[in-house]
């Protein structure tokens, strides 16, 4: 019984409120996010060590063919090729070995490197705190009292703080969403989050081959990638996507896409922009499940620079290690839990569903256990494989400690409830969460950039040393999980531009 108990929590919701009635809720037992260390899925497992056999096949052939060629040229020395052959037959047989050692190296997957990211912070115009937040939606007239009550307790268990950014233009009465002020909020943030990186890297528009840009809710014609290609001028040839209605976890998506692209066109930069409009996405009704994203998500963009150049290592601060994308769209609870939608006076507004956190927890589990056999060390594996077979039915399966496979995590910060529960269900110290929950009180959640403003944390706070692991793991609707993992190539100093330094903008 006390299994089953804590598979539940409570959950206010309006019940037969109106504007000039009296409130009154109702309380809801509903699941919270499952227990996913006490199982463990086999098919998750195989995917796991599908992909690191599909992707290290070369590095195990490589000893084998290594031996063979060996053993056959012995001691065979460029002098006795020339003795044996005459000039031009010893010069042609060189020049297939060299052509051969050129094809081998060009074959061998490219790395690709992250050199450098910028999160743009804006101005203190828009910084907004949690009562004037409240006292802005009572003066705006486009709230009844349940639904101001409703965001007000809130935002007090959210985790936000009262130095995060919203443009206040939302408060207007009678305010409804426009492109105009949609385009206005992400030309100030992407804009902002690119000049701060180019400058940064030294890298020339005209340099970037690769451009891919995410949006959750607002796709405009012309694009928003189109927009900045013609704010910066980037090159006519450049391969450019638009990525939409992929919620927070588009980061991770465009992160794949861009390294997919690397690896078509070898030596190139790809520039990965993220960014949501919450000008744009901003509800003015009263229904309980499409005033949840006014209260969480707060104005932010981030923008990577990417490169296979091979030189490029030595600049670089990380290089890609894994990168694990799970979808759970075939499930219908899933597909429904995040959406876009109207209510009875047609407003549009994202819906939450109350099953969004047990959902994410089922995600999360797929993803993690798929990316177990790429990360984790092998006396851990062992350890887990011997239990699985040789457990006995009533008794739980041994659970991995990924704590031994990352030094760092940024989980994406959605809310407080969602960071107890991953810290909980994976067992994380505060120091793994650190980032995320002070990113989620002084930012909110800026959507799929939270988790390059975690890692921004990580390297203001100069956490980041040679060799470290950096899991980053983000939730989206459709529904997805996604994670990425990355290996820092050098000690990461304070960057002398970050949106952790605090000045007087």
């Amino acid at each position: 019984m006390s299994n089953e108990s804590e598979e539940f929590s409570t959950d206010i919701s309006q019940r037969g409120a109106d504007s000039n009635g009296p409130i009154s809720f109702l309380v809801k037992v509903r699941p919270r996010m499952p227990d996913f260390l006490s199982s463990v899925n086999l098919k998750y497992v195989k995917l796991g060590y599908g992909y690191l056999i599909n992707h290290r096949l070369y590095l195990l052939l490589a000893p084998p063919l290594l031996a063979i060629l060996i053993n056959h040229i012995g001691k065979f020395t460029m002098e006795d090729l020339f003795v044996k052959y005459n000039i031009t037959e010893g010069l042609f047989i060189s020049g297939v070995l060299l052509l051969m050692l050129y094809i081998y190296i060009d074959s061998t997957p490219r790395s690709t490197y992250l050199i450098d990211f910028s999160c743009f912070r804006p101005s203190n115009d828009y910084k907004i705190s949690k009562e004037e937040f409240t006292e802005l939606a009572k003066t705006s007239g486009n709230f009844n009292e349940s639904a101001i009550k409703f965001q007000e307790q809130v935002l007090k268990k959210s985790g936000i703080g009262d130095e995060t950014y919203l443009p206040k233009a939302v408060f207007r009465p009678g305010y409804t969403s426009s492109l105009k002020e949609g385009r206005e909020e992400l030309s100030i943030v992407m804009f902002g989050a690119i000049k701060n990186l180019l400058a940064a890297t030294k890298v020339k528009p005209k340099d970037i081959k690769i451009l891919i840009v995410n949006c959750g809710i607002l796709n405009t014609t012309p694009s928003i990638s189109s927009m900045v290609i013609n704010h910066f001028k980037l090159r006519p040839d450049i391969r450019s996507f638009n990525l939409g209605g992929m919620g927070c976890a588009a980061g991770i998506v465009a992160v794949d896409l861009a390294k997919d692209l690397l690896d078509s066109y070898p030596g190139s930069y790809a520039l990965v922009v993220s960014t949501e409009a919450v000008s744009y996405s901003w509800y003015s009704g009263n229904d309980f499940d499409m005033l949840l994203p006014n209260c969480f998500f707060r104005m932010g963009a981030s923008a990577v620079l990417l490169s296979n150049y091979r030189l490029d290592r030595w600049r670089a601060k990380y290089e890609l290690k894994q990168l694990v994308r799970t979808h759970k769209g075939m499930d219908n609870k899933s597909y429904k839990s995040i959406h876009q939608r109207e209510d009875n006076e047609g407003k549009k507004g994202l819906s939450i569903s109350k099953d969004v956190i047990e959902v994410g927890g089922h995600a999360l589990k797929a993803n993690i256990t798929t990316l177990g056999p790429l990360v984790l060390p092998i006396s851990e594996q062992l350890h887990f494989f011997t239990n699985l077979v040789f457990k006995k039915n009533k008794t739980k399966p041994y659970i991995p400690d990924f704590k031994l496979a990352f030094e760092h995590v940024c989980a994406l910060a959605t809310s407080k409830k969602v960071l107890d529960e991953i810290q909980k269900n994976l067992e994380l110290t505060e120091e793994y969460m650190e980032a995320s929950r002070k990113t989620l009180e002084r930012f909110g959640n800026t959507s799929s950039s939270s988790n390059w403003y975690e890692l921004a944390y990580l390297e203001f706070n100069e956490r980041i040393k040679k060799g470290d692991r950096v899991f980053q793991i983000a939730f989206g609707s459709g529904f997805m999980c996604n994670s990425v993992v990355w290996k820092a190539l050098r000690n990461v100093g304070k960057p002398k531009q970050s949106p952790w330094i605090e000045d007087d903008n």
